[in-house]
């Protein structure tokens, strides 16, 4: 059981000011983090590698193994990697020093992850468009802190448990994998000359959404879904049901004169700064979205499993036009040429993706019972009760 007082983050870390220009080292070799290279909430470094001094372009932070390197860009997506090496890191991360006979660094690494640092950190952080932490408000935040040797009891316990949730985040990126290579097992590229090449338009339907009532803003008895382009930030696969919080009558349905879209319509978005986020979702019940969202409908001669699989290798981006705010137009979609296999390969290609959707739902049953588990671990641990 933890006993000790609760302290300041800033009396047991110091923010290390240590900077580098890598263009300095054209030719060295860079252990080169960026705030996407460290996954959310288990902080292990996603697949990264080092990169040339000449091709990093601005000062960086310097890090040292057993340093803590902590996300103060939109803090809230928790961001916190214990450093195994050293390495220099993007200025969007802290990175912080234990100081010495004070502090176990995993054990404040363990810490910073938990869900009431989280909470905290989010209410704490300033900036509309880009939310940073403050050093300031991070270093306020307070600690217990134990006895040394407490502490790595602790850590032990933790880390033992982390390591399970570690090994299902790995399990689960393999498991995304198989979808792709599946197609391309069966595909190639999709640019086979051994199939037929259609305009999509041709072969699907094409919708834009209507604008969404104000007045119905976050009324949920209504039967018909309407998604709003900002449901398509939740999280899950793009096979998952989208969380809405909207719903509208068949009567206003009529009045906005809004397409009901057919259950596996795909939806992405089509305007503004939304299209740079490259989401594409299947809608799973017959639903309506807003006018920031195009969806394509499609027929008896595409599969939605292959469908999906040949929109994910376009980037919308690409397709956005100049103005402003940039928008994909619906000519555009219709013109886009994609491969067509005979529909009998494409249900063999939709069985196999339903197989492995549902071991995709499986292993996000089991992650999240090991989350509760390991949170209410992490809970216990700072709050005197393991």
């Amino acid at each position: 059981m933890i006993h000790g007082p609760r302290r300041p983050l800033g009396d047991v870390l110091e923010i290390s000011r240590e900077r580098i220009e890598p263009t300095e080292s054209p030719r060295k070799s860079f252990n080169y983090v960026g705030l996407e290279s460290i996954e959310s909430h288990t902080g292990s470094l996603l697949s990264y590698h080092p990169t040339l001094g000449v091709e990093i372009k601005s000062t960086k932070n310097v890090f040292q193994r057993g340093e803590i390197l902590y996300g103060k860009l939109r803090p809230y997506l928790n961001k916190v990697h214990l450093a195994r090496e050293d390495g220099i890191c993007s200025t969007d991360i802290y990175v912080l020093r234990p100081r010495q006979q004070l502090i176990h660094p995993s054990y404040v690494a363990h810490y910073l992850r938990s869900r009431p640092v989280l909470d905290i950190v989010s209410n704490a952080m300033a900036g509309a468009n880009l939310p940073r932490i403050s050093p300031k408000s991070l270093l306020g935040i307070p600690i217990p802190v134990p006895p040394l040797p407490e502490q790595e009891r602790v850590v032990n316990l933790l880390d033992e448990a982390d390591e399970l949730r570690k090994l299902r985040a790995r399990a689960d990126r393999r498991t995304t994998e198989l979808i792709p290579a599946l197609f391309h097992e069966m595909f190639g590229d999709g640019e086979s000359k051994y199939f037929l090449n259609v305009k999509l338009g041709e072969i699907t339907e094409i919708k834009s959404g209507a604008g969404f009532p104000l007045d119905k803003q976050g009324r949920l008895d209504q039967p018909i879904p309407f998604f709003k382009v900002g449901d398509m930030n939740t999280q899950g696969n793009e096979w998952a049901m989208l969380i809405f919080q909207h719903t509208i009558s068949e009567a206003t349905r009529r009045e906005l004169g809004a397409t009901l879209l057919p259950a596996n319509s795909i939806v992405f978005p089509k305007v503004g700064a939304a299209i740079g986020t490259n989401k594409k979702r299947v809608i799973s019940r017959p639903s309506c979205v807003d006018n920031n969202v195009m969806a394509i409908i499609p027929g008896d001669r595409i599969t939605p499993e292959f469908l999906l699989a040949m929109l994910k290798a376009k980037n919308l981006t690409d397709f956005a036009s100049n103005s402003n705010p940039p928008s994909i137009r619906k000519t555009t979609v219709e013109s886009w040429e994609i491969m067509l296999p005979p529909v009998s390969l494409q249900k063999e290609f939709a069985n196999r993706v339903n197989e492995t959707r549902k071991l995709e739902a499986d292993q996000a049953a089991s992650r999240l019972r090991l989350e509760a588990l390991f949170q209410s671990l992490l809970h216990r641990a700072f709050n005197e009760e393991l």
